[in-house]
């Protein structure tokens, strides 16, 4: 019997760690197609990173930045052609739904970038931002981020813990299952004999 147990959680273990990669896969090397801070506009892409080092040394987000201050926003210009023309950004605060009355928090104005990187500096606030990286040229391109700073994202707070505990629940749900159709599998045997 203990053995069917193990096994039911087993699989139910692996079914969940399956369907719910959650915050396991770090962000480091990630593949650009799947990585959360690059945007593509057709073969184009940026990738965005936020560093806050008064507080975590190390630490890079991407669109959730944990605390309010200094940011030290960068943009890999991922794309080579893009360090040949004008490329700006412009931090407004808000989603950013009505942008003629957004508040501009921080503007860096297009000039070129010949190694590929454009870096700055600014004050956030809590709140919603909307950071806006516009490429000039032939081809004008327009790359978009939302960050939540010092905000809670429960989408991500139900995914870490939510999907967890209906896990735990499953299985826990199962087990009882199991030891119940045995118990009662015993006691009809007992009654019986």
């Amino acid at each position: 019997m203990m053995n069917q147990m193990t096994r039911a959680a087993t699989g139910v273990l692996l079914l969940i760690a399956a369907l719910y990669p959650g915050e396991a896969v770090a962000h480091e090397g990630a593949d650009l197609e799947v990585d959360p801070c690059v945007r593509w506009v057709g073969e184009s892409a940026v990738h965005f990173s936020s560093y806050q080092p008064q507080y975590e040394l190390k630490a890079q987000y991407c669109t959730d930045i944990p605390k309010t201050g200094e940011t030290f926003l960068v943009v890999d210009l991922v794309d080579p052609a893009l360090r040949n023309v004008p490329v700006g950004l412009r931090i407004v605060k808000g989603n950013g739904r009505n942008e003629a009355e957004a508040q501009t928090v921080a503007d860096w104005r297009p000039t070129r970038h010949p190694a590929g990187v454009i870096s700055g500096e600014t004050t956030l606030d809590e709140g919603l931002y909307k950071v806006i990286i516009t490429a000039e040229g032939q081809n004008p391109s327009r790359y978009q981020y939302l960050l939540r700073v010092q905000m809670i994202d429960y989408q991500k707070l139900v995914n870490s813990v939510v999907v967890p505990l209906l896990g735990v629940l499953l299985c826990a749900w199962l087990g009882y299952k199991l030891l119940r159709s045995k118990w009662v599998r015993n006691r009809w045997a007992s009654v019986r004999s």
